[in-house]
């Protein structure tokens, strides 16, 4: 398997573990909420009426632990690993230091860029994406890492919520595996190419696909941002009623889908719709953030009624 197999499979196993997870009650309940979510779901089951008896993200448990067994015992314990919800940032950290990196590499024709070169076969290496794809693709994958840091930043709250650990290696994976995807399908291109600045323009030879895609990034970014700016503005655990959110509960999951996808149709290779290996990097994305929006219409459900999330699509209007 070369460097792109290897990338692809990557995302897609990832995103099919998540998914295989969030199936079974007892691994969803401990290991997939965060935050509001988490703390509503252990409140849920420490109810009386509860019947399930394994605990949420929380430590207590409705079984004494002498009488649970063996497997019980590991996935209450594995249920504790956990690190403060504001590693978040650290994500968008290791998005924008990383694509700095990779944009010195592909400068240079460095060494870590020719080991992964070296590692690609003859078929993937025919330079079917352009310089300019590349060098755009780049770009704006670093302008979504600079905007989402300063986001985080700017709009976080104290607080003590927790996520699993494994919730945070993925996310450290993929920011570090799309910091490659954007451009290892052009690493053909760029090895027979000797890079400089201009190569980084965002209004050099911009063609059709480019005047598609990136507005359609640009508009998906507006949308996020304005999405994460209001919910910094509510009072906690209130029900969002801005537009955006009255027909979609996650809108900003929604957006996030969009971004990556815009990113897949810019940099794919002529003759071809989508960039295979960014397509399943928006796999990855649709399906990590679509678990979590499932569990905030339980959420939602839970502390407002069911009428806070009646004819509301949880992500992706007309589909899930």
């Amino acid at each position: 398997m070369d460097a792109v197999d290897a990338l692809r499979a990557f995302f897609i196993f990832a995103a099919c573990t998540i998914f295989a997870v969030s199936l079974p009650d007892s691994l969803r309940s401990r290991f997939v909420p965060y935050g509001a979510r988490a703390t509503s779901t252990a409140a849920a089951e420490s109810e009386p009426s509860a019947t399930a008896t394994a605990p949420s993200t929380s430590e207590s448990t409705s079984v004494s632990p002498l009488s649970a067994s063996p497997v019980t015992r590991a996935l209450d314990y594995a249920a504790t690993l956990r690190v403060p919800h504001s590693y978040f940032t650290q994500f968008y950290v290791i998005l924008v230091l990383s694509s700095i990196f990779w944009a010195l590499q592909l400068l240079s024709h460095g060494r870590a860029f020719q080991a992964i070169a070296a590692r690609i076969r003859p078929e993937h290496l025919e330079p079917a994406v352009s310089i300019n794809q590349v060098m755009l693709c780049w770009s704006l994958l670093l302008i979504q890492g600079v905007r989402r840091l300063q986001e985080c930043l700017s709009f976080s709250k104290p607080s003590a919520s927790k996520m699993w650990f494994v919730h945070w290696l993925a996310g450290v994976g993929f920011y570090l595996a799309v910091a490659v995807a954007v451009w290892i399908d052009g690493a053909g291109t760029v090895l027979s190419h000797r890079l400089s600045l201009d190569d980084f323009s965002l209004t050099s030879r911009f063609s059709g696909r480019t005047l598609l895609s990136l507005p359609i990034f640009l508009v998906a970014s507006g949308i996020q941002h304005d999405c994460h700016h209001y919910l910094f503005s509510l009072k906690k655990y209130t029900l969002p009623t801005h537009p955006m959110f009255s027909w979609i509960l996650c809108p900003h999951y929604t957006a996030e889908c969009i971004i990556y996808l815009s990113l897949a149709l810019l940099a794919a290779p002529g003759g071809e719709i989508f960039n295979k290996t960014l397509l399943s990097a928006v796999f990855f994305v649709a399906v990590n953030l679509g678990v979590t929006a499932s569990t905030t219409r339980q959420w939602y459900r839970q502390r407002f009624g069911e009428g806070a999330v009646q004819g509301k699509w949880n992500m992706i209007p007309l589909i899930y």
